[in-house]
């Protein structure tokens, strides 16, 4: 297992396919983003995501069965790890406290 960390790209994709449970997969998790930040992502860029996250054991893969719509290829769907979860956890836990000592600032 690699390293720990969890960049904010990852984090995204980290919470998309804990939101999509067993049903996360390359395209329906940059839908997803895409949906949700309002632009255009890479799906090259959401695998090479996903392989490092399953390197660290955040996410696990799993094959659905082959389809003739996909030209007998199989998907492969993620899903997050009880390590993933506990990672997870622990950055909305940072983020909560350092968003919580922002002083109350008035900008009128």
């Amino acid at each position: 297992m690699k390293s720990s960390s969890l960049g904010e790209f990852e984090e995204l994709i980290l919470l998309t396919v804990a939101a999509q449970h067993d049903e996360a997969y390359g395209v329906s998790i940059k839908e997803s983003l895409e949906e949700q930040l309002n632009k255009k992502l890479n799906i090259s860029a959401i695998h090479v995501a996903l392989k490092r996250m399953t390197d660290k054991g955040f996410v696990s893969p799993r094959f659905g069965g082959i389809t003739q719509s996909r030209g007998g290829r199989r998907k492969k769907f993620y899903v997050i790890t009880a390590l993933g979860k506990e990672m997870l956890d622990k950055q909305y836990e940072i983020r909560t406290s350092i968003y919580q000592k922002i002083p109350k600032i008035n900008f009128n």
